[in-house]
């Protein structure tokens, strides 16, 4: 499961869809609807959240609104419009991230690679908000 920090509008369309899915399933598992991935900890950061249901609809609402800028017609009806207070996302954790996926679109999608390779100030998904720190704990290094 990979819940990107960075906005969804550096992916290309099969990160896109993926990160949907993974998204949508993130939101199961915080409504307690199934026993799989329940401990997975890219889940933590929205369990710790005040309300870690509405704080995944915000997630999922800024993929919603990227899909429809490309015209994807992803279901609205799986999630509802929703306010929360910001998550914290470490300064590691976000250029992990952007180098991550900058790796896989090198090999996924060139084009995309290279119209995100002078990116210097990386957009987040408006659900989190940048402080100081390393990459998070879960990360493979």
């Amino acid at each position: 499961m990979r819940l990107w920090s960075i906005h969804p509008k550096y992916l290309d369309a099969k990160g896109l869809v993926a990160l949907w899915r993974e998204a949508l399933l993130a939101k199961i598992v915080l409504q307690g609807k199934t026993g799989y991935y329940r401990n997975h900890p890219q889940l933590d950061r929205f369990k710790k959240a005040k309300n870690p249901v509405r704080a995944i609809n915000l997630y999922l609402m800024t993929i919603y609104d990227e899909a429809c800028m490309r015209g994807y017609c992803f279901d609205k009806k799986k999630i509802v419009k929703a306010e929360h207070p910001r998550i914290a996302v470490t300064s590691g954790q976000i250029e992990y991230e952007f180098k991550h996926v900058k790796a896989k679109l090198r090999k996924r999608d060139p084009k995309r690679a290279k119209e995100i390779s002078n990116v210097k100030r990386i957009e987040l998904n408006p659900l989190f908000r940048k402080v100081k720190g390393r990459v998070e704990y879960w990360e493979k290094k």
